[in-house]
């Protein structure tokens, strides 16, 4: 290190490279007089581990921690004025990098686990490999636990590599076929089916159904055991292997796995590899009902899940009383850099829950996949720490060998959004051209989303340079999504429900879900959204509710009552201090925090700032004769969560609902949602357009059409115009007082939010003068719209089921079309072919619902001309009139 700035070491499990390095460069500096000036950077990809790691290297130096050693996560640390080396997640360090570019001070830093390729360490990787010219006299040392060091040091310019042989005690490994002739366990067609209890009987069933296209884990499987025979294995495990199902985890496989370790092997404790948290405690609720798995008295069943609380996870480290054998359920979080000291025994599902980016529909998709071989290695190697241990792999040796070698990075698997604002903060001119210097650079169409995104929600100009709001968002550590919704809450002085909201939107829902009490936990939830179609809005109650109850001191008893997390809480409250100071130094809100929250109480505006901040996630209700879905633009037809308040109504008035997150596991989900109604979206959602005809205005590309009376729209648009250009003078002087400088503005558009009756009549017919005398039928066409698409989003959108045609071949060699709807018909003219004739029939259809009746209007209001009232809406209203009135009569 005298003479490389950048070093680059792999060394295996256990061989002390994370708790050793750092402390024999930190005594190297203090032997050579430089002590004091020392500082040392070391970090990590979780939270877990770094907090692990600083107190077992305090440990070992014999002192507290926060003298020389500390930590620090998010919303957590410990250090002093005389720590020298500080373990810290990879997180950190960027926000950091992102305020100090030449990390002023700090001489050496550590990037553990690099192998894992998370987005933040190959962010790290080009940061730091962008600063070493600037800061010659700093030291950078890559860590890897896997042999593929070449590749990190030829992208640092062929740095020296060192390899440090793992000093880990030896490992039986066992794969499937030996697991089954070691238990004489044995696989049928039905013992595979994994239990998620009966509120989740969907998923349990779903795995009986045979699929219709093949996924990444049959196919690697299928071409694995094609290639193998098995034939020094018994009949019988031949034939379990032949029944093996490797989409399902293997519940009842694991069980047999942990009662064949529990009866017949060595004391020690065991560690299970699980996909995620639904997983965990399905099992888990699964291994309590077991007679010798759920004995108190025998087991300790423990689990570790990174959205758990610290303390929770700290437990897992800490040895059971005598006689009892510690069994802990983990996602693959405990692969690396945390040492379970008791850990003889490792059960290896072979899958982890990743993260996937659908570049093409922009939707991440959370699925369970086959993990990497360096993955399995690192698995095995958490039995072999402190003495021998042994593996048990729920999968055939012929598939591991058929794994890929490392795991895809992050960076070419995940939406682009937060990278690409942090990117910008650096004064860097082109995105593209910085991530292209990446590891292995993202796909082009990746960075084009997230750019657009940025665009869309005014993070960036059209030439990619940060807005005012982008340098607010840049300084925000949230996504950008949610830091927009942050700034427009203080700008709007409704500041304390939106930092709820976004505190809660930030961790782990707090809203508990016990597999037994599901009802329950779902009732009380539904109790703090008092109907008001709002998880957003039920979060902020339910904190409200949990501070009152922890100034009268019943904060446990408040949680356990309403199905709440403390410790989910308690991370919210310290959140909202972290968000609320970060403004406060920006200068968007007031030291008064009276005058921040002027406007709290009233819900509308609150709502309007959710769909500022939560746009472009938009989602259209669309009400069916008996039933309610949910469309967004680019999955169609889209689901909500089981716990989302939303999920238990059977009809909800507003005509959209904004959403923060969406995920696709099997069919796209939407989490969080809340009710807006259209004048909420137009003023507070992204730009505006106007259509071709007069009163209709369009959004997200023509997806979102609402129609209205042309003056009606003209003034949307000019309020519109008006609203964004006092944001923008607040951006760019947070200290002006918009209350004062656009007072009757900013009053109109309160009137106007909380004034919208939330019926979408917008949506469902529009409102503009009849065109005189026009035979032409250009006027549903001349913008290139199809007239029978438009006349089926109409009619269901209103609720009605899709228009039917019939076609007739007439004498004359052409066709005429009918189209039936609601018990009318509309008849088209004769056509040369059937498409035009339907196209025909949908326009007459269209011309009867745009219809303007002039005769009525100028018989009415002593029938002057000029007063008669537009009401092309008026057959359609008709039609909506009958189905609410139908609908409201039963109840």
């Amino acid at each position: 290190m005298l003479w490389s700035q950048v070093v680059v070491i792999s060394g295996e499990t256990g061989c002390g490279k994370t708790t050793q390095l750092p402390q024999y460069i930190l005594e190297s500096e203090i032997e050579s007089g430089r002590g004091a000036f020392c500082n040392i950077i070391c970090t990590q990809p979780r939270r877990i581990s770094a907090m692990a790691v600083s107190d077992r290297v305090s440990a070992e130096r014999g002192e507290p921690l926060g003298e020389s050693v500390g930590y620090k996560v998010r919303l957590e640390g410990m250090k002093g004025k005389n720590t020298h080396l500080l373990f810290c997640t990879s997180g950190i360090l960027l926000r950091r990098l992102l305020s100090d570019r030449n990390l002023n001070g700090v001489t050496h830093v550590f990037v553990d686990e690099i192998h894992e390729r998370g987005m933040n360490e190959d962010f790290l990787l080009i940061v730091l490999k962008d600063l070493l010219p600037r800061r010659r006299d700093l030291r950078l040392i890559l860590m890897s636990a896997t042999l593929n060091a070449e590749l990190f040091s030829a992208y640092y310019g062929g740095a020296p590599t060192i390899h440090i042989p793992g000093f880990t005690h030896p490992v039986r490994a066992h794969f499937l076929e030996d697991v089954l002739d070691i238990t004489g366990y044995k696989l049928t067609s039905f013992n595979q089916i994994d239990d998620y209890g009966q509120d989740k009987l969907w998923k349990t069933q779903k795995q009986l159904t045979p699929r219709k296209r093949k996924n990444q884990i049959t196919t690697l499987v299928e071409d694995a055991l094609n290639k193998t025979s098995f034939e020094t294995y018994s009949s019988r495990v031949r034939d379990s292997l032949s029944n093996w199902m490797p989409d399902c985890i293997g519940f009842n496989l694991i069980e047999a796995a942990l009662c064949h370790i529990c009866r017949k092997e060595r004391p020690g404790a065991v560690l299970v590899f699980m996909t995620g948290w639904e997983d965990i405690t399905s099992l888990k609720d699964q291994l309590k009902s077991h007679p010798l798995l759920g004995d108190p008295n025998r087991i300790l069943l423990l689990t570790c899940h990174g959205s758990m609380a610290t303390s929770e996870q700290k437990l897992i480290f800490e040895r059971p009383p005598p006689n009892i054998r510690k069994i802990v359920l983990a996602t693959n979080m405990a692969e690396a850099s945390i040492t379970i000291n008791d850990v003889v025994f490792v059960v290896d599902c072979g899958k982890a829950k990743e993260t996937t980016y659908d570049a093409l529909n922009n939707t991440p998709c959370l699925l369970p996949s086959w993990i990497s071989q360096a993955s399995a290695r690192q698995r095995r190697g958490r039995a072999g720490r402190v003495q021998p241990g042994e593996c048990y792999h729920l999968y055939p040796k012929c598939v591991y060998e058929a794994f890929a070698e490392y795991q895809l990075p992050e960076l070419l698997r995940t939406p682009l959004n937060s990278l690409c604002l942090q990117i910008k903060s650096l004064q860097v001119e082109s995105i593209a051209e910085f991530l292209s210097a990446a590891l292995q650079p993202p796909e082009s169409l990746a960075v084009f989303n997230a750019i657009g995104f940025l665009k869309m929600i005014g993070a960036l100009d059209e030439k990619e340079n940060l807005t005012n709001l982008g340098k607010f968002l840049s300084i925000l550590p949230v996504d950008p999504k949610l830091g927009k919704m942050l700034i427009m809450g203080a700008i709007f002085r409704c500041f304390d429900p939106v930092l709820t909201i976004v505190s809660g939107l930030s961790v782990r829902d707090p809203f508990l879900l016990p597999q037994d009490k599901k009802e329950l936990a779902g009732t009380a939830k539904s109790r703090f959204s008092a109907k008001d179609y709002s998880d957003h809005m039920a979060l902020v109650r339910a904190y409200e509710g949990w501070k009152d109850a922890e100034r009268e001191g019943s904060a446990y008893e408040y949680c356990w009552r309403n199905f709440l997390s403390a410790q989910t809480m308690q991370a919210i409250h310290s959140l909202r201090k972290q968000f609320s100071f970060i403004l406060k130094d920006a200068g968007l809100t007031d030291g008064d925090m009276s005058s921040n929250n002027k406007l709290s109480h009233s819900q509308s505006l609150v709502r309007a700032i959710i769909c500022a901040g939560l746009y472009p996630g938009i989602a259209s209700v669309v009400h069916r004769e008996t039933t309610m879905s949910f469309k967004t633009m680019d999955d169609g037809q889209v689901l909500l969560y089981a716990n989302s308040v939303n999920a238990r109504y059977q009809t909800i008035p507003y005509p959209w609902l904004v959403f923060g997150e969406k995920v696709k596991v099997n069919a796209v989900f939407i989490r969080d949602s809340t009710g807006v109604s259209d004048s909420m979206l137009i003023l507070f959602g992204g730009t505006l357009h106007r259509g071709v005809q007069g009163g209709h205005l369009k959004m997200l590309d023509g997806y979102i059409d609402l129609f209205m009376d042309p003056s009606l729209a003209d003034c949307y648009l000019n309020l519109k115009e008006e609203l964004d250009k006092v944001i923008q003078k607040k951006l760019e002087d947070p200290n002006i007082d918009l209350y004062k400088e656009g007072k009757y503005l900013m009053l109109a558009v309160q009137e106007i939010v909380s004034g919208d009756q939330c019926e979408g009549r917008f949506v469902f017919g529009r409102e503009s003068k009849r065109p005189k005398e026009s035979s032409d039928d250009s006027r549903f066409t001349k913008d290139g719209s199809n007239p029978k698409s438009l006349l089926q989003t109409l009619l269901m959108r209103a609720g009605h089921s899709p228009p039917k045609y019939k076609t007739k071949h007439l004498k004359t060699n052409e066709f005429r079309a009918l189209v039936e709807f609601k018990g009318m018909q509309f008849v088209g003219k004769p056509r040369r072919n059937k498409q035009l004739a339907e196209r025909d029939a949908a326009i007459e259809a269209l011309a009867w619902l745009t219809h303007t009746s002039t005769d009525t209007n100028q018989n009415e209001e002593d029938g002057d001309d000029n007063s008669s009232r537009p009401d092309v809406t008026d057959n359609m209203l008709k039609l909506l009139g009958k189905r609410r009135r139908s609908k409201r009569r039963p109840g």
